[in-house]
């Protein structure tokens, strides 16, 4: 997708509306294929509308949970590493993740500050529950699906120091190695259209192993809902009957093609191996 000038854009939004810019730019490239033309492209009148419009929204989301938002900056070696309640892991994901949700039955941790006790940076990790990557590990790399579990949520505070996030996936790897029986496998799924490049997760000495076919983003109300938020609120994600149900145009989905996401895998004990780009599979939806 093209967007004109977009990275000059969000430093002035940023400036006007007082937003972490990270935060902003993810949220608005995951709105801004709604409005994209087929050949992907999109105007600079839209890509304002949708920067001021998720700015707004990201400020009213902060407002909420004020009081669990880290101000402090600190070196990497003064954070702790702990698990987070359920309770405030689920505030800050339904609020600030770009999904706006929270992984159910998840296990949280986080690198928390030393004075209040913050959340810095913070992740879930949970049961792997795409079949379709699931049956692909078994196949190719004979790790049955129920070794493996999936880091289904990160998000990372502005104030969070370089490597923050490869440091809390190494912490994380030690824990399930030590606690949670039976895991082989962490996989995770890297969405290049958001921006997101799996940096963190090659420094935590992570692996791409396979990608898969991105489906169009849908949208509900001109918000961003996943399959299964849209299960969840609707009983269910087909757009078709989702129209019929509910008249009046409430429903949307992207026109313009996305680029694949990117499937990243580590092994839970020795080294995880690299997979040659001519060997890793693409996964059809």
């Amino acid at each position: 997708m093209h967007a004109p000038g977009f990275a000059d854009l969000l430093t002035d939004a940023v400036r006007r509306h007082g937003v972490p810019s990270r935060a902003l730019s993810v949220r608005t490239l995951l709105h801004l294929p709604r409005l994209a033309r087929p050949n992907g492209t999109v105007s600079r009148t839209q890509v304002i509308a949708e920067l001021n419009r998720n700015a707004a929204r990201l400020r009213r989301d902060q407002r909420d949970i004020e009081s669990l938002i880290p101000k402090d900056k600190f070196d990497l070696t003064d954070l702790r590493f702990v698990r987070v309640p359920s309770s405030d892991a689920d505030q800050i994901f339904s609020n600030l993740h770009y999904l706006r949700s929270a992984r159910a039955g998840s296990l949280n941790f986080a690198l928390v500050d030393p004075v209040n006790l913050l959340p810095v940076t913070l992740c879930s990790v949970s049961p792997l529950e795409w079949m379709k990557v699931g049956r692909q590990l078994q196949t190719q790399f004979d790790v049955p699906m129920q070794a493996v579990w999936d880091v289904s949520r990160v998000y990372s505070f502005d104030v969070a120091p370089v490597n923050a996030i490869s440091y809390l996936l190494a912490k994380v790897r030690q824990v399930v190695r030590r606690e949670v029986p039976g895991v082989q496998l962490l996989t995770t799924a890297v969405d290049p259209n958001l921006g997101f490049t799996g940096s963190s997760y090659r420094a935590a000495n992570w692996q791409e192993w396979m990608s898969i076919e991105a489906r169009p983003y849908l949208y509900v109300d001109s918000v961003y809902a996943s399959p299964r938020q849209l299960r969840t609120r609707f009983g269910g994600a087909n757009l078709s009957e989702l129209r019929k149900a509910n008249p009046g145009g409430r429903f949307e989905q992207s026109r313009a093609k996305l680029l694949d996401s990117l499937i990243f895998c580590c092994r839970v004990k020795g080294e995880t191996e690299p997979v040659p780009a001519a060997s890793r599979r693409r996964l059809r939806r």
